[in-house]
């Protein structure tokens, strides 16, 4: 990647920001080729549908900046309109655009979270991504969808616990139809089904080779505010509620607070015995989340409950950056990725893409993460998918924002150059090398 930012002080600390191959501690898979333009791209740059989306987020400052950047990577002219780009963008062969978008933003090793709606019909599995970097592609598993499969095909692995009993016709309807309407339901042994399930499935995602971590959104299903107590009662009216819309024909979805809270502790349980770390969106969204409940100080309680367990906290959790980095400081077990803040793709919840807050935002961002973070403790992302440009703009954006941040650092008398240069170094890869336990060895002098 050249490097965008016209100084030509402190040039050894300019050499590694841009030039040091990155691990992408999380982001999610692009199109297949066939569906490149499944989704209009001005999805990139923002959240809007219809109209909102593609008459008028043009005209937004994310839009113009997006616009300036992939006219250079495209080789267009600087004053290209969005519309021009768009429709140069078709004539690039799809293998030479992600070429195009992969090769100057160095990265090193992809960590993907292949659970989005949709990726399993329009986007290439994970292990299509390994031609884009110098390592292999690794697999993040998002446990709400590991326990939707559950609660949908009822349990399934009852040779690995001989005091389970499961069949193959679905927890919900062998178990809860006979008590429908009545009030004999005993929900305890229900339970200790679903849980048995859902453990032994996150046991066997956890053994393989290719998984280096859990994610969780339950900060979009019910909140951040994970209780350590969970009631009966709770849980009983869940698994009704879920249940009604299983044999309505709707799709099971995780969105009762007891339920989805005692997910989540079955993941943190697992993923401590594997020593993989789990990771929680945290932070703004689209309009599904309660920005109120997604402030990482929430968790607080289940932090401390679980102190075995590592947790990664996405997207700088802001606007509650300086939370994060309270946790971060004070527990060992918190650690704090920077992805540069992305809005939604389009369609499709509980993801991001380019960044929605200005350059500036973003640096004051960067800069309330160094107020209180150890060093050691916080990864980068390009949270990028769908789109290969998505990758290519994440990865330009935080190293042209690391750079201005450390180099203010160095000038204020903060730290040298060559300390600027240690915290480089761990924020783009031994972070993320150390805690996912890649055993990567970078190439870069």
């Amino acid at each position: 990647m050249s490097d965008p930012v016209s100084s030509t002080s402190y040039p050894n600390l300019q050499r590694t920001v841009f030039g040091l191959p990155a691990i992408d501690n999380h982001a999610h898979p692009i199109l297949k080729e066939a569906h490149r333009d499944a989704f209009p791209f001005e999805g990139l740059v923002s959240e809007a549908q219809g109209t909102a989306l593609t008459d008028d987020s043009i005209h937004t400052v994310a839009n113009l900046r997006a616009t300036k950047e992939l006219s250079k990577l495209y080789g267009l002219d600087e004053n290209t309109t969005w519309e021009q780009l768009k429709e140069h963008r078709k004539t690039i062969p799809y293998p030479q655009l992600i070429e195009r978008c992969f090769q100057p933003s160095k990265l090193q090793c992809l960590l993907l979270d292949d659970g989005l709606s949709g990726v399993d019909e329009l986007a290439e599995p994970y292990t299509a991504h390994d031609p884009f970097s110098t390592s292999p592609t690794k697999r993040i598993v998002r446990i709400e969808v590991v326990a939707e499969r559950e609660a949908d095909r009822g349990a399934r692995h009852s040779h690995k616990n001989p005091n389970f009993t499961g069949d193959s016709q679905g927890l919900m309807q062998t178990v809860l139809t006979p008590h429908l309407g009545t009030d004999t339901l005993d929900v305890a042994p229900i339970l200790s089904q679903f849980h048995d399930s859902l453990y032994y499935a996150l046991e066997d995602e956890a053994r393989h080779a290719d998984v280096v971590a859990f994610k969780s959104v339950i900060c979009y299903r019910t909140g951040l505010d994970i209780t350590t107590f969970i009631s009966q009662a709770s849980l009983k009216f869940s698994i009704l509620e879920i249940f009604k819309t299983y044999q309505a024909g709707g799709k099971i979805r995780l969105c009762y607070k007891a339920l989805n809270d005692m997910v989540v502790q079955v993941a943190l349980e697992v993923a401590a015995s594997h020593n993989i770390p789990v990771q929680f969106h945290t932070g703004l969204g689209d309009s599904d989340l309660t920005l109120l409940l997604s402030s990482p100080a929430r968790m607080q309680a289940i932090i401390k409950a679980y102190p075995g367990t590592k947790f990664v906290l996405l997207h700088s959790s802001y606007p509650y950056t300086r939370e994060a980095g309270y946790l971060t400081s004070v527990y060992p077990n918190v650690f704090l990725d920077f992805g540069e803040l992305r809005t939604c793709a389009y369609m499709i919840p509980e993801s991001q893409v380019f960044p929605m807050v200005s350059q500036r935002g973003q640096e004051a961002i960067l800069r309330q993460i160094f107020e209180l973070c150890p060093t050691n403790k916080v990864m980068w992302s390009s949270d990028g998918h769908w789109w290969p440009e998505s990758f290519y703009l994440g990865s330009l954006q935080a190293r042209r924002v690391l750079f201005k941040v450390t180099k203010e650092m160095i000038d204020d008398g903060d730290i040298t150059e060559d300390q600027a240069i240690v915290i480089v170094k761990k924020l783009l890869f031994e972070n993320a090398n150390n805690l996912y336990r890649l055993g990567l060895t970078s190439d870069f002098e």
